[in-house]
């Protein structure tokens, strides 16, 4: 009885277990997975991805720069938060920032008027004088031996690899800010990432930049077949935005006196603190960093964000670059952008005026720290007139008075590189700091001039002479000093 019993019911089982794998299997074929699998077929699944590598870089160094490090510790932040180790993420910074004696909170940097610590725990990969392009450009492209001081880290990474870049600071037409000579050009970054598709090293590549003139960097010169997608803060001919600056609003807790952080950069990572980043794709992130850096489309103030390279990749998932945050896993993406815009922001070029005004503004009459605090604005003021100026006088003996403005302001079209000859562009610039003195980060606006009198077909030797025309002597204030060399 108790034999037959067990014959009976394993017929049962046995039939129901056909039946089961008869009718699971169209339907298994038809898309229908287990949880795990629907998980690893969105690319939400850890092993799903290759290794992420991460590399920040704030191009600039001073209190009144204290923004472009403010963006990079908080970009680290939500790299860290979002699972990324600290092994792949590896960190550019002057660090005068946080133990300046300016800084209120001696040891703490804040992105957010009312946000807190974002210095804690960033990885002190580069600093000082270590933070050089060839040191970047060496960890980019995982070259160890070509590495200066530092961590000694680069982007070890493998063909299943994803990257992301986030570079924060000042700049130019076709040209980036450094804390150290020379600055970054647009065809040296770009050969580089050229030569990084080429070893196979990466899957993926995306490039967030926060630059004046940013989108100069890619514009024409950044193929679509390498991989490499980047969004810029600007388009190739405007300025970005500082925020979180003094007298704006939202503004800075009353004692500081520089802007916390920059509206591109902002826009970007506010959305990456509040949002699932397995179910946001960089496109979505793109369209709502675009409408809020652009105060939904008014520009009022702020900046056209473009986009550039690879642009399929912007399909993908936020988490595969940057990873999510786990306490956002309930949240919800909405078209709408639920942050708020900002009422107004500060003309990055002009952020630095803002700190040497209000640092002068707030001393006591009399005495010796307003008269030094006077002095120095005074002189970031004159370097400002010299360079114009120069710039100005040079253009009208090449072109003539009546054409020498239109030629140095002429724009190309969309589409084209800033210049179709880098090495003239870089020749020169040290032609004119030779004769006139450094460019310093606010020259930077003056590279398309230099652009057009190379696409004008003019040399180097001939702008020499007439350099020396327009600038009999170097002024003698340390912005327009060459003693820590050229920018090219």
């Amino acid at each position: 009885m108790a034999m037959a019993a067990r014959l009976r019911l394993a017929l049962l089982l046995s039939a129901c277990l056909c039946a089961s794998v008869a009718w699971a299997r169209p339907h298994l074929e038809a898309g229908i997975r287990l949880p795990s699998e629907r998980a690893e077929a969105a690319g939400e699944s850890d092993d799903s991805v290759g290794t992420r590598w991460a590399v920040l870089i704030a191009g600039s160094n001073g209190y009144y720069n204290y923004r472009h490090q403010a963006d990079v510790c908080h970009a680290y932040q939500i790299m860290k938060k979002g699972g990324l180790k600290d092994e792949n993420i590896i960190v550019f910074m002057y660090d005068d920032i946080a133990h300046s004696p300016e800084n209120p909170r001696p040891g703490v940097i804040i992105n957010h008027p009312k946000g807190g610590d974002v210095y804690a725990g960033v990885p002190k990969d580069y600093t000082g004088r270590e933070v050089t392009i060839d040191n970047f450009f060496a960890v980019l492209l995982g070259n160890k031996t070509a590495v200066r001081g530092g961590s000694g880290k680069v982007v070890d990474s493998g063909p299943n690899d994803h990257i992301f870049v986030f570079y924060s600071d000042h700049g130019g037409p076709g040209v980036l800010g450094m804390p150290t000579y020379p600055y970054l050009y647009g065809d040296d970054l770009v050969n580089v990432l050229k030569k990084k598709h080429a070893a196979g090293t990466y899957k993926s590549l995306v490039f967030y930049l926060e630059a004046c003139e940013s989108g100069s960097i890619f514009e024409g010169m950044l193929p679509n077949d390498i991989n490499v997608y980047a969004t810029t803060a600007s388009n190739a001919e405007e300025s970005s935005w500082g925020t979180y600056c003094p007298g704006e609003y939202p503004e800075p807790p009353p004692e500081y006196d520089t802007c916390l952080g920059d509206l591109y950069s902002i826009a970007w990572m506010e959305d990456s603190d509040i949002h699932n980043l397995r179910t946001e794709s960089l496109k979505q992130q793109y369209k709502l960093v675009k409408d809020r850096t652009s105060v939904h489309n008014t520009f009022n103030y702020g900046s056209h964000v473009m986009q550039y390279g690879s642009l399929d990749l912007s399909d993908q998932h936020l988490f595969t670059y940057i990873g999510s945050n786990p306490a956002n896993e309930n949240a919800t993406f909405v078209e709408d952008n639920s942050l708020p815009s900002f009422s107004r922001a500060v003309n990055q070029r002009d952020a630095d005026l803002v700190y040497f005004w209000q640092k002068y503004r707030k001393l006591a009459e009399g005495s010796l720290e307003k008269n030094d605090a006077r002095k120095e604005l005074l002189e970031v003021m004159a370097h400002r007139s010299h360079v114009d100026s120069s710039v100005e006088l040079i253009g009208n003996l090449l072109f003539g008075s009546e054409d020498g403005q239109k030629v140095l302001k002429a724009v190309r079209a969309a589409g084209k590189p800033l210049v179709d000859d880098w090495i003239c562009l870089k020749s020169m610039v040290r032609v004119f700091e030779s004769q006139c003195g450094s460019l310093a980060q606010y020259g930077m606006k003056h590279m398309r001039s230099f652009a057009n009198i190379c696409n004008a077909g003019i040399r180097p030797e001939a702008v020499s002479k007439v350099a020396a025309q327009a600038c009999t002597s170097i002024p003698s204030n340390p912005w327009s000093s060459v003693h820590m060399g050229f920018s090219a």
